[in-house]
């Protein structure tokens, strides 16, 4: 998150503030770890209130050790299956940065679609203004 190069939290958040919004009602958070180890956690909530509170959103992270090895895939897997569990009817991710190439894969690959892009959406610390996508999978198979 420190990074900047990902979520639109600002990065000089300390840790208290941080786990507070991650952890804040009704977001329900889910670890992953072996032996003790967090490799990667998430949060499953609805998207919106009302009328929208049937699409799910989800905020993912994973430990820098564990790029590459699988634990946001199974992770996002576990959170589509709590999701359909819990009676949601879509998942939407409101805001992946273009420029998370590995993300982006890894949603398309689980299902999402890529429902609109936001030009110019994130300041990257880096790259300067990039694009950013709204991704969005459908449960429901349109009943």
């Amino acid at each position: 998150m420190r990074a900047g190069e990902t979520y639109t939290l600002p990065r000089d958040w300390d840790r208290d503030t941080a786990l507070t919004y991650w952890f804040a009602a009704p977001h329900q958070v889910f670890v992953a770890e072996v032996d003790g180890t967090v490799l990667g956690h998430y949060f499953l909530t609805p998207n919106r209130q009302g009328g929208g509170a049937h699409v799910a959103n989800c905020g993912f992270m994973t430990a820098p050790s564990s790029t590459g090895k699988g634990v946001a895939s199974a992770m996002c897997r576990h959170a589509m299956e709590v999701a359909k569990s819990r009676g949601f009817r879509a998942m939407q991710f409101n805001f992946v940065v273009s420029s998370n190439e590995r993300a982006v894969a890894l949603w398309q690959h689980m299902g999402f679609e890529i429902v609109a892009r936001l030009p110019g959406a994130f300041a990257h610390p880096e790259l300067g203004y990039v694009d950013a996508f709204v991704m969005f999978q459908d449960f429901s198979g349109h009943d």
